[in-house]
């Protein structure tokens, strides 16, 4: 070969080398950048669904919902989580070192990633041992933020967890994400945040802890079971050394502290569990919990961390558990349970309430879930129908037993007792149905009926004349409202339980604002309130046991007995405080039987109501009504009644001997002596299927 032919065959090995190292160049360039644009279009794909950092409460995943009685002592929490949430500077320091010392030693000096972390840690696994490098703002995200991919092992999750990390840093300053993150990260045994761990394993605030307690908690969540206290108390101890000897490292501490603080045992005292959401006062805090439900998520109330301002007065709670308690004890009766309910006339605020004798037993709340016939209670809302129409109270009316309404229907007294022609007044005290049953008719059921309502009363009611007699189911929590529109003047109030509810941050969510209705004229109510009064201090009247209570006011109010003595009632009030007093079988119409005889208010409600009062007025200078003038009332000869003639005599009533007659042609007699006929309207009135009627004194 010569030499010019070798000359050429070297020159094109040499075009071939050099292009082979230009086209392998070029494709690697070319590579890159199509790796970049498809890198790129992949992130931004990663990113389309990223959270909104500006979203309310993103930071902390669980909060306990706090609720706190009128004097703002917390009664309840409401959580799933068991976590405290506190400001940095009720934070040992110790924990705050120890924390950025053990975690995330450059936190202060990067911008949410941390690249010198990221290769320190590859060196260090690829040397056999383990090191994570996710920043503090990074675990932050991941419990937040980014929970529900938390355990997501992917190159996704890096990425959006790394950009959230960098935008939370622009955000927020290094001191509000140090804080986040001491109150969100989980410290095992159920405590969420340091504030809990600090209770769960020392019983102690976390500003509290010393040294050696704060380097125990620090090393806990790198792997809260492998470092539990109470279960691996050696590897919870060397963790605790290993956090003390970074400590030192990052000269925080002398390393004669940390000998100091190694030297020390676990020393762990377990603290007491979060409050429970039944919390002191179950009934009421199940009562909360159920409002908050009506307009918030259930999401928002386990785990929201608001604070809700209620109206609970704790002295008047005990005093009311104390009253029911004591009464069911002395009589002694297997299921036999009591609901009370107190609210105070001038606001509307739930004082006191009680749904049974014992939560653990029934979780049934019969305050507010219990729906009983209210009996003769009912008959308020007759007579305040009757008084705002213009019927005077001393007018006359038959009250003998039986007396037939119509073709078929004939009432009858308890035990059939004729009193003969007496009084409206009168006729509330003794409770006469045969009474009552008239001024239903001439009032007119509908009227009746809009009374309640504007009272307070919720439940749908048929506009029936029996109506009168509380046919209708309702519950404690109403009766006790809508008597205590006639303490206040004749103005009725919504039953209120929570006056104020505060976001996490202290933010104001909810404020009640007063609202009422006028029901009755001032004068109206006085009326009204003047007659049930004579239920108590009248000789006959049916609650006159209240005269044996030391209770420095005047009383008003009305006793309610369903047939069978199976519901027994008492709705009363004084200036300060309406109180409605139910008691019965939560589970059937079982009549009462106490010492062999049908039990009455004046044996069961009326005591629950007398010692609960005389407990709750102790102290208080009297009171009296409030002022009122007198009602323009009709001429009696305006009113008719179908037992009542212009004379106040028969009708067709019995013969008006004392124990009354017996007149029970064309009827069907419960066994309360009310005769019924098939439910629905009528010219004259309508029984509904289970009839109601009060006893008189001498039952």
């Amino acid at each position: 070969m010569s030499i010019r032919l070798r000359v050429a065959k070297r020159r094109h090995s040499r075009h071939i080398v050099g292009f082979g190292v230009a086209g392998l160049l070029g494709f690697v360039a070319l590579l890159t950048v199509a790796l970049a644009f498809s890198l790129s279009s992949l992130v931004s794909t990663w990113l389309e669904d990223i959270p909104d950092l500006n979203q309310a409460g993103l930071y902390v995943v669980s909060s306990p919902t706090t609720v706190v009685d009128s004097r703002g002592q917390t009664i309840a929490e409401y959580y799933d989580q068991n976590r405290k949430i506190v400001d940095l500077n009720n934070i040992s320091p110790y924990v705050i070192a120890g924390t950025v010392d053990t975690e995330d030693i450059r936190f202060y000096q990067h911008n949410g990633i941390d690249p010198s972390g990221i290769v320190r840690a590859a060196l260090v696994t690829a040397g056999g041992g383990q090191e994570g490098a996710s920043t503090i703002t990074q675990q932050l995200v991941r419990n937040t933020v980014l929970s529900d991919e938390q355990f997501d092992i992917s190159l996704k999750r890096k990425v959006r967890e790394a950009y959230l990390a960098i935008q939370m840093e622009k955000k927020y300053n290094k001191d509000q994400i140090l804080n986040m993150y001491l109150n969100t990260i989980y410290y095992g045994n159920s405590a969420y945040g340091i504030e809990a761990a600090a209770n769960t394993y020392y019983n102690k605030n976390a500003k509290d802890l010393t040294l050696s307690e704060a380097a125990l908690l620090v090393g806990i969540p790198n792997s809260p079971h492998q470092f539990d206290p109470f279960v691996h108390p050696e590897a919870a101890l060397q963790r605790r050394n290993l956090v003390l000897d970074r400590m030192v490292s990052a000269k925080n501490i002398t390393q004669e502290e940390a000998d100091a603080a190694k030297a020390e045992g676990l020393n762990l005292v377990r603290g007491e569990a979060m409050m429970s959401a039944e919390g002191t006062y179950p009934y009421w805090t199940q009562y909360i919990k159920g409002l908050l439900g009506e307009d918030l998520s259930t999401d928002l109330i386990m785990r929201g961390g608001l604070k809700v301002y209620t109206t609970l007065d704790a002295d008047a709670q005990q005093a009311a558990e104390k009253a029911v308690k004591t009464q069911l004890d002395k009589l002694g009766i297997d299921g036999l349970e009591s609901a009370l309910v107190a609210i105070d006339p001038a606001t509307g605020y739930i004082k006191a309430m009680v749904g049974g004798k014992d939560y653990t037993k029934r979780q049934i709340n019969l305050a507010t879930q219990g729906m009983r016939q209210p009996g003769s209670a009912f008959k308020m809302f007759t007579l305040s129908a009757a008084i705002s129409q213009g019927m005077n109270p001393n007018i006359a009316l038959n009250c003998n037993s039986p007396l037939r309404v119509s073709p078929t229907w004939t009432v009858k007294n308890y035990g059939g007792t004729s009193y003969g022609t007496i009084s409206l007044a009168r006729a509330t005290a003794v409770s006469a149905n045969t009474g009552y049953v008239q001024v239903a008719q001439a009032v007119g059921a509908k009227s009746i009926v809009n009374m309640a309502h504007s009272m307070g009363i919720k439940e749908e009611l048929p506009e029936y004349d029996s109506i009168t007699l509380g046919t209708i189911n309702i519950p404690v929590i109403q009766m006790a409202e809508a008597y205590a529109t006639l303490p206040a003047g004749g103005v009725h109030r919504d039953a209120v339980a929570i006056t104020k509810i505060e976001d996490r941050n202290g933010n104001v969510v909810y404020q009640h604002k007063d609202s009422s209705n006028q029901a009755l004229s001032a004068e109206e109510a006085s009326a009204v309130t003047s007659v049930l009064q004579g239920v108590v201090t009248s000789e006959v009247g049916t609650a006159n046991v209240l005269n044996n209570y030391n209770i420095s006011q005047p009383i008003a109010g009305k006793t309610g007995t369903t047939e069978y003595a199976d519901n027994l009632w008492f709705c009363g009030y004084t200036p300060q405080i309406a109180v409605a007093v139910w008691t019965g079988y939560p589970d059937s119409s079982q009549k009462i039987l106490i010492g062999g005889s049908e039990g009455h208010p004046s044996n069961t409600s009326c005591p629950i109501f007398g010692m609960f009062v005389e407990d709750y007025v102790q102290g208080l200078p009297r009171e009296e009504w409030p002022s009122a003038g007198t009602p323009t009332y009709k001429p009696d000869s305006s009113w008719t009644f179908v037992g009542t003639s212009s004379g106040g005599a028969s009708g067709e009533a019995s013969s008006g001997r004392a124990g009354g007659g017996s007149n029970t042609e064309n009827t069907d007699e419960n066994a309360d002596g009310v005769a019924s006929e098939p439910e629905g309207p009528s010219d004259t009135a309508a029984v509904l299927p289970s009839q109601s009627e009060d006893e008189d004194d001498e039952h």
